[in-house]
């Protein structure tokens, strides 16, 4: 009779650790399936808050952009922006305007570590822009170097049309998820023009996408806030 029940018993434990197993390998998978199932990958469009904000703020300036990013892998992002920009420059000695579309396309890498579920970014990327423009030079002074008689002033418009300008840009920004699939995020753009179609006898003072140039450098500075929503199509 202990014979038997020591049987049983033996034959319990194996029963028992073969119905654990089997849980356990159940349990893995689900959270194998959750784990995969809850990485969200689609197409997240937005629009930069910094121009309008801008707009609304400086008369001589308007514009916007739309930004774009697909989730390619787990840390690896395509991404793209296309603006339009006005800007008018009213300096000492020139009044000019500067109107123009721009297209940056390029690739950002996420490196936060998030939780299951959870898309926010500590991102950084690469761009190259591409900017195509026209610069109206509407008045400008004549200096003589003689301070006895007044500054010539000219107001004599010409107009300077389908000029271009390149650059390289690295792109380092944060977003976060606010709502589901809805983002805020703010990044700093440094720049580097390494080509511009200049007018005769006058300089781009400002190139649209790439901001703001100056005669010692062509290295350039951008910053940006944004708003995007995200559409998945498919989890992995």
């Amino acid at each position: 009779m202990k014979m038997k029940h020591t049987l049983l018993f033996f034959i319990s434990l194996l029963f028992l650790g073969t119905y654990l197993g089997k849980a356990q390998e159940e349990k893995e998978i689900t959270a194998k399936d959750s784990i995969v199932k809850n990485n969200k990958y689609g197409l997240r469009l937005g629009l930069d808050l910094a121009r309008p904000i801008r707009s609304l703020v400086d008369e001589d300036f308007s514009g916007y952009e739309i930004m774009a990013d697909f989730r390619i892998t787990d840390r690896f992002y395509i991404a793209a922006e296309y603006g339009n920009d006005k800007d008018d420059q009213i300096e000492e000695n020139l009044v000019s305007s500067t109107k123009g579309t721009y297209v940056k396309l390029g690739a950002d890498f996420n490196a936060y570590n998030n939780w299951v579920g959870m898309n926010n970014a500590i991102y950084a990327g690469l761009r190259y822009g591409f900017s195509t423009f026209d610069q109206d030079l509407q008045g400008y002074t004549i200096y003589t170097g003689d301070t006895t008689f007044p500054r010539t002033i000219v107001y004599d418009p010409i107009s300077y049309s389908g000029l271009t300008a390149h650059w390289a840009e690295f792109i380092f920004g944060v977003k976060t998820e606010v709502f589901n699939n809805l983002f805020l995020s703010i990044n700093l753009q440094l720049k580097n023009k390494f080509y511009e179609e200049v007018p005769e006898n006058f300089n781009n003072l400002y190139i649209p996408g790439f901001n703001t140039t100056n005669d010692y450098s062509d290295f350039g500075v951008g910053f940006g806030y944004g708003v995007s929503y995200l559409i998945p199509i498919y989890k992995k």
